[in-house]
């Protein structure tokens, strides 16, 4: 064991030697660190079994890693550019759903994009993912079964575990909200 978590560290994945407990609610701060093993009410899965949902292409991909706002206050001429993404090929990206407490407007652009990914069907299979040990995909897992999809997946090792394991990935960009759409 002890072998194993030094090669794993070596390679620089990070490792999470003691999961956490599973929270009754949201976790509302710290969102790195290490994440509980388990998630009530939906499945966890490791980069491999995430891999077999992906090649047979039933599940729908929900990246939930941030994305930094372009600062207001910039001064003029400043150039501004996104950091980019690179994800598990076919994801959508929904940055900014995991954080604990979410403003009605961000509920409505998750609420929205589930809906567009399982075209309204809240039985269609969903995998949330972020980083490893990134308690903001658990927290948008959480906030799914909540609304009362049924057939979540949970990936703690995000695309850190995807591309240790050579999976590929693909830049993406997040998806847009739809004006007017509530």
């Amino acid at each position: 064991m002890i072998r194993m978590l030094a090669i794993l560290l070596f390679v620089g994945l990070p490792v999470s030697v003691v999961a956490e407990d599973e929270p009754a609610d949201y976790r509302m701060d710290r969102y790195r660190g290490p994440v509980p093993s388990t998630l009530s009410g939906g499945t966890v899965v490791g980069p491999e079994a995430a891999h077999d949902l992906w090649q047979a292409g039933q599940t729908a991909f929900i990246d939930v890693l941030p994305q930094a706002p372009k600062p207001a206050n910039l001064p003029e001429g400043t150039i501004w550019r996104d950091k980019p993404r690179d994800s598990i090929p076919g994801a959508i990206w929904l940055p900014n759903v995991g954080y604990g407490a979410i403003a009605d407007v961000t509920e409505g652009y998750f609420r929205r994009g589930l809906a567009n990914v399982t075209k309204n069907d809240s039985t269609h299979p969903v995998l949330f993912f972020c980083l490893a040990e990134c308690w903001m995909s658990w927290n948008a897992a959480k906030r799914a079964i909540e609304w009362g999809y049924s057939n979540v997946y949970w990936l703690p090792e995000g695309t850190d575990g995807w591309q240790f394991w050579d999976y590929p990935l693909e830049r993406i960009t997040p998806e847009e909200p739809q004006p007017g759409v509530e």
